[in-house]
């Protein structure tokens, strides 16, 4: 992720907390834009080809935001986005959105990895475990990996706690290895 990407999205963020937008809202919208962007090669191309009117880009881009529904500060967002070249870097700039925008209502994103899939208990008891390890509201996501053979892998922002029955063994290899 780029610098200039984070700069776009908490610049994004600024708008939405300074105009008291709904953030869920504004993030469905881009979500919706940044979907319907990849579904489409050639909608991607048409707002990065420098052969293609500037005008005419920000006319396709009103019809796209009109039938969506969009407000006019995504419409916005994206148009500055087209104006400075940067639409090709919509997908990580949305993810940077969401997470700055977390990252201001107080959450933490987590995404936990698991053998098996857990039930609701199990879940809570998990996010629980995060929110007392992060100090923070947890927002989880979670997936199914069959290699992590037990425990779980959390992962939050950057940094990975790797409570697996894999990682433990990579470890103990790792130790015996060493000595």
């Amino acid at each position: 992720m780029s610098v200039i990407s984070s700069r776009y999205a908490r610049a994004f963020a600024d708008v939405v907390f300074s105009a008291k937008l709904d953030a869920a809202t504004i993030t469905a919208e881009v979500e919706q834009f940044t979907e319907m962007a990849a579904s489409s090669p050639q909608l991607d191309e048409v707002f990065i080809s420098p052969s293609i009117p500037h005008d005419q880009k920000l006319r396709l881009l009103d019809q796209l935001i009109g039938r969506m529904g969009a407000s006019r500060q995504t419409r916005n967002f994206l148009a500055v986005l087209i104006d400075h070249r940067r639409i090709h870097e919509l997908h990580v700039i949305a993810q940077q959105f969401k997470t700055e925008l977390a990252e201001r209502m107080g959450f933490v994103e987590a995404e936990v990895i698991t053998a098996r899939e857990l039930g609701d208990d199990e879940k809570r008891e998990m996010e629980t475990h995060i929110a007392d390890l992060t100090g923070r509201k947890v927002r989880a996501s979670y997936a199914r990996d069959p290699q992590v053979l037990g425990g779980a892998v959390v992962k939050i922002g950057s940094t990975v706690y790797d409570g697996s029955v894999r990682g433990q063994l990579q470890r103990v290899k790792a130790q015996i290895a060493a000595s």
